[in-house]
């Protein structure tokens, strides 16, 4: 424990010197065929994180069946990308059984917090794993509420939706997402970033087929976001699947766990 603390104390200074004598580095993403280049100085403090990633991956109390997903879910990357430190307060969307809660927390450490929320609609199913969660994890918080007027107890470094942002535009979950959108940027940090992993439809549906295939077209959710004031500074490729055509349902077995998904990261301004 003692050794994390110093690797995480180490990191933090490298992150100063980085910020302080460099202009960072450069994310290049695409849309419709036009390059997006944005200079990044945030940036440069991931790679510093590098051993703190791999420490969290390779978390004992990670379970084993989360582990076994590594391989397809890249989890250092993702960590990477999201630029998550030490200290971050951290908003976990419907986390599931906690496969980014527990990365989250491990990075954060002891000056951090998660949050890990679970909306009022899913609740009764979805409460218990998120106690569990905050009883093995100290800085790992339960808050349940409305999406699209979430809030929380302080203002928040990452606001983060893994393969989730798709469901809200399904009818039963009575969301609006602009409000939801609306509610995200102004639980952040001026600074803080929104980073969303989704299963990718195909070009020109949008969201036609949330509730069929569950996939969204990652250009229409682009443009959503930026709406409510976001900025996008880029993407990352690392659970990109090219053999995937967007016509199957994820849950198919010939797809599942397979999908062409993407990572876009939106920060806010300030």
């Amino acid at each position: 424990m003692e050794m994390a603390m110093i690797k995480r104390l180490a990191a933090g200074a490298a992150v100063l010197a980085l910020v302080a004598g460099l202009s960072g580095c450069i994310v290049v993403s695409s849309s419709g065929g036009q390059k997006t280049v944005v200079t990044n100085t945030a940036s440069a403090q991931s790679s510093s994180y590098a051993d703190l990633y791999a420490e969290a991956v390779a978390d004992p109390k990670r379970p084993a069946e989360e582990v076994a997903r590594d391989p397809l879910r890249h989890p250092a990357d993702i960590l990477a990308f999201a630029q998550v430190a030490p200290g971050d307060k951290i908003a976990d969307i419907r986390p599931g059984a906690g496969y980014f809660s527990r990365l989250f927390s491990d990075v954060a450490g002891p000056t951090g917090r998660i949050y890990a929320f679970v909306p009022n609609r899913t609740a009764e199913r979805e409460n218990p794993t998120a106690d569990a969660l905050a009883a093995a994890y100290p800085n790992i918080t339960r808050v349940n509420g409305l999406l699209d007027s979430m809030t929380y107890a302080e203002p928040l470094d990452l606001i983060f939706m893994s393969q989730e942002y798709h469901d809200f535009h399904i009818p039963s979950f009575n969301t609006d997402v602009a409000k939801m959108n609306a509610a995200v940027f102004a639980a952040l940090k001026p600074g803080g970033r929104y980073v969303v992993i989704d299963h990718q439809a195909a070009p020109g549906t949008g969201i036609s087929v949330v509730g069929t295939l569950h996939r969204i077209e990652g250009d229409y959710l682009r443009r959503e976001v930026e709406a409510a004031g976001f900025v996008f500074e880029g993407e990352s490729k690392v659970v990109a699947n090219p053999a995937d055509d967007h016509s199957l349902n994820v849950f198919d077995a010939a797809i599942r766990g397979r999908t062409d998904q993407f990572v876009y990261r939106f920060r806010k301004p300030g």
